[in-house]
């Protein structure tokens, strides 16, 4: 069963919504991913009970660009290497991001109840829930853009929005959508072919991008 759909507006001074194919520098997507808006939505309100889903992302703001260096390590931390130091000068690296400025979003979303629902739960209640958690401003950690770094504010968004320009009809190209973890198999990123349509990109629904991925490629 699913939920009536939320809009909530997320805004801030910086976003980098990283895309997959630049390995080494940081390039954000010129627009806020399925993947990074479902995160940002989890963080104010995530169950077992519920899975998200991204219907709309609005552009509030025109996309600007910023870059900038930052330093970075060049591993992860493992609790296999005990003697780790993010402070080697070895395991240290300087590089370049590439990622927006000034970005405001609503992100229109709502959840479906999974096979983890126990006997008390149902969509009201996890609806009442979020309504409550997003005016209240309560979150399970701190919201993000992209990185932890980039924090976002968040906020309910009007039922009227006005995003960018209406004439902005263009595409995105190959966006990254989520991953696939089903079967218990290693994780599968999924793709969709973006476009923004009078400043909204519309994302389609999970059983879509599977067939499409399934094929060979978004149609």
């Amino acid at each position: 069963m699913q939920s009536k759909r939320f809009k909530i507006r997320a805004f801030g001074p910086m976003a980098c919504f990283t895309r997959p194919e630049m390995k080494v520098e940081r390039v954000s997507y010129e627009v806020m991913t399925p993947s990074a808006a479902r995160g940002l939505v989890e963080a104010i309100l995530w169950k077992p009970a519920i899975r998200w889903h991204i219907h709309e992302i609005a552009v509030l703001n025109p996309v600007k660009w910023v870059s900038f260096r930052r330093n970075e390590v060049t591993d992860r931390a493992s609790p296999r290497v005990l003697d780790y130091c993010a402070d080697e000068p070895s395991r240290r690296a300087q590089r370049n991001t590439v990622a927006l400025r000034d970005v405001d979003y609503v992100i229109t979303a709502s959840f479906a109840m999974t096979e983890r629902a126990g006997p008390d739960d149902n969509v009201v209640k996890f609806e009442q829930m979020f309504a409550r958690r997003l005016e209240k401003g309560q979150c399970f950690h701190a919201p993000s853009l992209g990185c932890r770094e980039l924090a976002a504010s968040v906020e309910p968004a009007p039922e009227a929005v006005t995003p960018i320009d209406a004439a902005v009809d263009r595409p995105l190209g190959m966006m990254f959508y989520d991953f696939d973890y089903r079967g218990g198999r290693a994780a599968r990123p999924l793709f969709f072919e973006a476009r923004l349509s009078g400043g909204v990109l519309h994302v389609p629904g999970w059983e879509q991008v599977l067939r499409e991925n399934a094929a060979g490629g978004a149609a």
